[in-house]
């Protein structure tokens, strides 16, 4: 069973920083309903929510929690519950809701979904379905951009029918291209091709994600521009003809085609360009009676030349930026348009106050393939709203599981500042305060392949502290073994007491570090491969979040066991002296031979499988395919051989580090 849910009446006329939504305007798993208990123009107390969820414990669900009802919709793939849109429809007939907000993705721009709510006297909460079809779709979006006179890319304008005509249009565009779904969005269904090879690969991963995504597997092609920046810009049309552009969004930090940071206003951008685009983008909206929010979203060369990309007919994951700087409630403005209220406000109305950013919170681990699916159960969870200036949307608390069935996104941070160094120096506290710890290694959002290509690394100073940092935790955590063992005199004593100096082995990656360190009070001090440092902190062991003072520079670590983060994840391995001198004799497990089997690297569901027992294989050949988080990867031999077992087949689950396949 999966939960329909009706969500917090607050979210309507709340304040626009610090709010907490509820989860489906949040992520793309699931769809509002909305019941209206007056006719007045929409209000917090006026509202009942409900929602559509999952399978699973919905009482680990903080949707759930804020709904006034919930009902199931069917289990947890999305082909059997928020695609199914008879369960959807059945749900919404059952609670007699009288207006539906789609979320951010699944249905919320699929035309029939928004045709059914018609036809039952349901309020859609978005543009009408010719404006929905007309730029939901790529193809029929672009050739309506060109008429409306807005700057598109060079490319393909139709369905690319299958792999070898993807092939032939690549190479009438010239390498390299983008393939992308036709009613995509979110980074789903999109590839680089540079070659033919490329191409095709692309074609056959591209529509399978854009099935299982959206429902409909047709792709177009267009002209990759190599290293743009991706601007977008949200417009808010009524119903009765008016249209606005909200200034714009930067959204050019991205992997796998998919946004990871967004701010708001863009640095990039000069008040020409930023009218130009608007006006372009407002232009779009009338052009096809827009009436909702929507981004239109633009690629952006180094000379400020700007191309149309594509329209989303969807409230966006990044909208809080948005509001966070023109002090609009969007999803207020959306309900208001609507019930068929006209906009309350003019384009000169609409300022840039501030700055805003947004980190999306990925379930991944970072250090394979620069962020693979992670998946599990959080054990422990805590938001750093207690800062200023910092909004977290999430649908997540402790005892949540991160599903492979959706997409890896389980929040997003915003923080908000009165110019850019204060946003983004409020934002690195809030990634150094917020805990995210579980079966999944660790979370994080600061690693970007283009920028970090073999992670963060640290400075020789940044080292250092590091080291200082997580000795004096080991010492701090000896000392209360220590203190619990003077009092219970039957225990064995394994701690020395009072050491004056700890000398210790510190192994960070493959490096050992040398450290002496000894404390007075609430002060250690470090000596790290020659270096001294004074490291000073409360320290209060049982809280995740640890404020510590080294050499007067203020750090802010969390500590799991062996891994400390600060700066990112790190790994540090910490022994006395006696231990590390005595561990030379401990025997190491020897390292599987894996260019002989095949393991899943992550959790997920085995699309297809391409060898079978005695066949040939080349290295790199493609042996299966899996689905993790609705994105597909392709698993390949790791020598020349001969196909000894295969241990899975398409449709089966498995979990990460599980064989899939043995060669000779």
């Amino acid at each position: 069973m999966a939960g329909l849910w009706v969500g917090a009446a607050a979210l309507v006329g709340a304040g626009r920083r610090g709010r907490r939504l509820p989860q489906p305007l949040m992520r793309s798993s699931a769809v509002w309903t909305l019941k209206v208990r007056s006719e007045r123009a929409p209000r917090g107390p006026g509202l009942r929510w409900a929602s559509l969820g999952f399978a699973g414990d919905l009482s680990l669900q903080v949707h759930v929690k804020m709904a006034d009802e919930a009902v199931c919709v069917g289990p947890a793939p999305t082909s059997k519950s928020y695609l199914n849109m008879d369960a959807i429809m059945e749900a919404i007939k059952k609670t007699r809701a009288q207006a539906v907000h789609p979320g951010y993705g699944f249905l919320s721009e699929n035309k029939e979904f928004a045709k059914c709510l018609a036809a039952e006297d349901v309020i859609f909460i978005g543009p009408d379905t010719h404006a929905i079809q007309a730029m939901g779709d790529k193809i029929e979006s672009k050739l309506l951009a060109k008429k409306a006179k807005v700057n598109t890319i060079p490319g393909f304008d139709g369905v690319v029918k299958d792999a070898d005509e993807a092939v032939r249009i690549a190479r009438e565009i010239g390498y390299p291209v983008m393939i992308k779904a036709s009613a995509g969005g979110g980074g789903k269904g999109m590839r680089i091709a540079w070659d033919d090879e490329e191409t095709r690969d692309g074609f056959r991963f591209s529509s399978q994600e854009a099935a299982s995504s959206f429902g409909d597997d047709r792709l177009l092609i267009e002209k990759f521009i190599d290293n743009p920046r991706h601007i977008e810009i949200q417009v808010l049309g009524d119903k009765h003809g008016n249209a606005l552009w909200l200034n714009e969004r930067e959204c050019s930090i991205q992997r796998r085609n998919q946004k990871v940071v967004e701010e708001a206003p863009s640095i990039f951008l000069d008040s020409e360009t930023r009218r130009a685009m608007g006006e372009q983008a407002v232009a779009l909206a009338k052009a096809v009676k827009y009436s909702s929010a929507g981004t239109v979203e633009f690629l952006v060369d180094s000379k400020k030349n700007f191309y149309f990309l594509e329209m989303n007919t969807r409230l966006q994951v990044e909208h809080p930026v948005t509001e966070c700087i023109t002090g609009l409630d969007l999803v207020q403005e959306m309900i208001r348009v609507a019930k068929g209220y006209p906009l309350r406000h003019k384009q000169a109305d609409i300022p840039i106050n501030g700055w805003a950013v947004e980190c999306r919170v990925y379930a991944e681990d970072p250090y394979k393939s620069f962020g693979l699916p992670s998946v599990g159960r959080l054990s422990q969870y805590q938001e750093p709203i207690h800062l200023p200036g910092v909004r977290v949307d999430s649908g997540i608390q402790p005892g949540s599981d991160i599903s492979i069935y959706y997409d890896p996104m389980i929040s997003k941070l915003i923080t908000y500042g009165s110019d850019r160094t204060e946003a983004l120096k409020r934002m690195e506290d809030a990634l150094d305060n917020y805990v995210i710890r579980g079966k999944n290694k660790y979370i994080n959002t600061k690693f970007l392949s283009d920028v970090y290509p073999d992670g963060h690394k640290l400075t020789e100073i940044e080292r250092n502290q590091l080291l200082a940092i997580a000795s004096s935790l080991f010492v701090a955590f000896q000392l209360r073994a220590q203190h619990f063992q003077e009092h219970e005199n039957s225990r064995v004593p394994i701690i020395q007491p009072q050491v004056a100096n700890w000398q210790l082995s510190v192994k960070l990656h493959d490096e050992v570090h040398t450290v002496v360190a000894s404390n007075s009070g609430p002060t250690f001090s470090v000596e790290v491969d020659g270096s001294k440092l004074n490291v000073t902190s409360t320290w209060n062991l049982a809280s995740p979040l640890l404020s510590v003072s080294v050499d007067g520079t203020p750090r802010t670590v969390q500590v799991n066991v062996l891994m400390i983060y600060f700066e990112g994840s790190y790994k540090v391995h910490i022994l006395t002296k006696l231990a590390a001198e005595l561990n030379k004799y401990m025997l190491e497990k020897a390292a599987e031979d894996t260019s002989s089997i095949l393991r899943s690297p992550m959790p997920g569901v085995v699309v297809t499988v391409s060898v079978k027992p005695g066949d040939m294989v080349a290295e790199g050949q493609e042996i299966c395919v899996i689905e993790a988080m609705k994105m597909q990867n392709s698993m390949t031999a790791g020598k020349t051989g001969k196909v000894k077992s295969v241990r899975c087949k398409a449709g089966d689950t498995v979990g990460e580090g599980d064989l899939l396949v043995e060669l000779e």
